[in-house]
């Protein structure tokens, strides 16, 4: 069964050189990256069957144990692949609505597939990352295709953004390749689980140097602050389809990072009280950038700079039930910001502008849409029953649990969070879908939804996988119960030894 492990990346892999060749036949290619990524799905929804009744699967590529590439699968990698999987699904077939016009100026077709599917292997294969050499090139690879998409149009305001962005993975990435010199020099191994066990025989401070400068890495990929600066004027630039994704999956990469790193290799970290005190001005600070911003699209990338530090808190506080909590809503939050990111590409193409002050009425004008950004809003803010509801409050009864006044901080600043996260989108509620219509580039009766892509009209590809993602979303609700019996199976893999005695054994360690 751990024969399958290495399907989620290649087949993208494989999958991009074969849309690469289709370039002159659009139709075609759109079809091979749709199947691609179905498969991909597929994939991922057996790991999580496989995990979960089989244990953890590990796979040394070319059986070159311990030299060689060590890709795993637990619960938690599986279910981070399956809900990426469907997202990037979802994300690829709202890009393919796109009438032809919109394609050539925003998306060219031609590049888009191919560095689309280089960017789901990117993640995949982060996900799947048995080694901190092989995550480094799970991280490469789904950043330079992320310089390409993010460019993408080669207007000056993207040009301008992306180099920003361009130029702080570069820095995290060299800060990366540094971490990984220093821990190969200090242990002779990159392997995770091997470095759990060698770590332990180091001196404290070289230990607690190299688990900082691999968390300042991870931190930026995150988008921890204070090192979430360049997000915000990064994301709401790119093409809606392709700020979806980033806004889904990108810093969960991080997250994930961060979640992985600290309990296979520093289980005993001393740095969980630095990183809780991040993750509560991570929620502060990022709420407070989003309650000021006019523009929808920088609103929704400070709730995203926001809402990682809900996460964070989770792995901070390094119990059990935190991280559950932790995992449970970082499955949540990809759904819920993708969707609404994919919202904002059609309030732009309805309205003209993502901006509040050219917008108004647009619930009576597209009720359809409304529904569309009500839903993962309301989930965002953490409204009951919704799975935005259960993840904070999961998070928020571990605080509780543990006691300590960082604890008690952390759950004094969530609860902040949320009220301040139902008050900005009930704000872009107000602005720009209640009040007074404000007419875009096409006129009232023009915004039904047409499968026929013309020109005025919001094709239904793009209104039905923006539906698609919003009803993910809601289906975290409904499975809500058994999901989190699973991520606290998971939680419970990440503290116990399985990890390490499926990856080390019968190697020499």
């Amino acid at each position: 069964m751990n024969n399958l492990l290495p399907l989620p990346v290649l087949l993208p892999m494989f999958g991009a050189a074969l849309t690469l060749l289709l370039g002159r036949r659009p139709r075609v290619q759109r079809a091979v990256s749709i199947v691609t990524l179905a498969g991909v799905c597929a994939v991922a929804g057996s790991l999580i069957w496989i995990t979960d009744s089989y244990g953890v699967q590990a796979l040394w590529v070319g059986a070159w144990a311990p030299l060689g590439i060590v890709l795993v699968a637990d619960r938690l990698a599986a279910l981070m692949l399956t809900v990426a999987s469907l997202v990037t699904l979802g994300v690829l077939i709202y890009a393919t609505g796109q009438d032809e016009e919109e394609v050539h100026r925003e998306t060219p077709v031609s590049i888009f597939h191919p560095t689309f599917l280089l960017l789901s292997a990117g993640v995949s294969d982060a996900f799947l990352a048995g080694d901190l050499f092989n995550l480094f090139v799970g991280f490469e690879i789904l950043l330079f295709a992320s310089y390409v998409l993010i460019t993408m149009g080669g207007t000056g305001e993207r040009i301008s953004a992306g180099s920003i962005y361009v130029v702080i993975n570069l820095v995290s990435s060299l800060l990366f390749l540094t971490a990984l010199s220093i821990s190969y020099g200090a242990t002779g191994t990159v392997n995770m689980a091997q470095l759990s066990l060698r770590f332990a025989e180091l001196p404290g401070d070289v230990t607690i140097g190299i688990q900082l400068l691999l968390l300042v890495v991870f931190a930026i990929k995150a988008a921890v602050f204070p090192l979430s600066f360049w997000l915000p004027d990064s994301y709401p630039t790119a093409p809606a389809p392709v700020t979806a994704v980033f806004a889904g999956l990108l810093t969960k990469v991080g997250v994930y990072a961060i979640l992985r790193t600290q309990t296979a290799i520093f289980p005993d970290s001393p740095l969980t009280d630095l990183l809780g005190w991040a993750a509560l001005a991570t929620m502060v600070i990022g709420i407070l950038g989003a309650i000021a911003q006019s523009e929808i699209k920088r609103l929704l990338s400070f709730t995203l700079v926001s809402h990682i530090g809900y996460m964070i808190f989770g792995i901070a506080l390094a119990t059990p039930s935190s991280l559950g909590g932790a995992i449970f809503y970082t499955a949540h939050h990809i759904t819920v910001q993708a969707a609404l990111f994919l919202v904002a590409g059609l309030i732009e193409r309805v309205g003209g502008s993502t901006s509040m002050d050219r917008l108004g009425g647009l619930a009576s004008t597209a009720p359809v849409m409304g529904v569309l950004f009500f839903i993962p809003a309301m989930n965002l803010a953490g409204i009951p029953p919704l799975s935005g509801f259960v993840g904070k409050l999961g998070l928020l009864m571990s605080g509780v649990e543990a006691g300590t006044p960082l604890a008690w901080a952390l759950v004094a600043g969530s609860v902040l969070t949320s009220l301040l996260t139902l008050y900005a989108v009930a704000k872009v509620w107000n602005r720009a879908f209640w009040g007074t219509p404000v007419l875009g580039p096409q006129a009232p009766g023009e915004f039904e939804v047409d499968d026929d892509g013309r020109s005025g009209r919001m094709p239904g590809v793009m209104v039905g996988a923006t539906a698609a993602l919003v009803g993910l979303g809601l289906t975290l609700t409904v499975v809500a119960g058994p999901l989190y019996e699973y991520v606290e199976r998971a939680a419970a893999g990440l503290l116990g030894s399985s990890y390490l005695e499926a990856v080390l054994s019968g190697v020499v360690r």
